[in-house]
């Protein structure tokens, strides 16, 4: 599950580690939303390409996107064979850049927000999927979805469900929909490394998507509501784990 993330690298940074020619110059975000405007990495014409596209995924065959369901998560297990994806796995994978991502942890009689980011820092790439929707009066839209998979032993106190986390040098696999195809791609669908993240909670300000400020990423001071003790990554499985069948503007 993502519901929430950040971008908070200078744009040279994630230019740089993305490998696109366009140089857009945009501010730091660190309460990303569902249905506003995010950057993707995705392949045109043959190269690297940045660009805008609405989070919450709409299929082309959708007549009116006003009835249908937000989609900003594409369970990986899944995405070949629901409707709403297995074009796109097919032809039009891409990646988010983010910094980090928000989980929240049910405590009690409340939840508790966390800010997820490598546990070296810097950007990472989240694995997406976007889509073309034309309208009946020729109105046109690109969206797309995070792709997400089974949490690791870092994220599994927090939530079952976690991003996909694309590494660099597989970059080029993830997005190669002409050489690379589905059922391949799809062997990068996998939690990530359990050393690769770290964690902390967060102020609930997050919680408001009108709050945008380094703030909100900054540990939850000691003994605030939102600062429990720490959390510890789950055991590791004594058995080999068994298949999961499961699913304000940027600029």
């Amino acid at each position: 599950m993502c519901g929430r993330y950040a971008i908070t690298s200078a744009p040279e940074a994630i230019r740089r580690l993305f490998g696109y020619p366009e140089q857009p110059n945009f501010p730091p975000r660190y309460n990303v939303a569902p249905t506003q405007p995010v950057p993707i990495v995705r392949i045109h014409e043959g190269r690297r390409q940045f660009a805008l596209v609405r989070w919450g995924l709409i299929p082309s065959w959708v007549k009116d996107p006003r009835s249908f369901s937000l989609l900003i998560n594409a369970r990986g297990e899944s995405v070949a064979d629901k409707p709403a994806f297995r074009n796109a796995i097919w032809r039009r994978r891409c990646l988010f850049p983010a910094d980090g991502f928000y989980e929240w942890k049910q405590e009690a009689d409340r939840k508790t927000p966390y800010y997820i980011h490598l546990a070296g820092g810097g950007p990472m790439a989240l694995a997406g999927l976007w889509e073309a929707w034309i309208g009946p009066n020729g109105e046109e839209m690109e969206t797309a979805a995070i792709v997400t998979t089974r949490a690791n032993r870092t994220l599994i106190s927090l939530h079952d469900r976690m991003p996909v986390i694309v590494a660099p040098d597989a970059f080029e696999f993830w997005l190669d929909s002409t050489n690379v195809d589905a059922p391949t791609a799809a062997a990068l669908i996998a939690p990530a490394p359990d050393g690769l993240l770290a964690l902390h909670p967060v102020s609930p300000a997050v919680n408001r998507t009108t709050n945008d400020g380094p703030e909100l990423i900054e540990p939850a001071a000691p003994g605030s509501p939102a600062a429990p003790a720490a959390l510890k990554p789950a055991p590791k499985p004594k058995t080999k784990p068994t298949k999961d069948d499961g699913q304000a503007s940027l600029f």
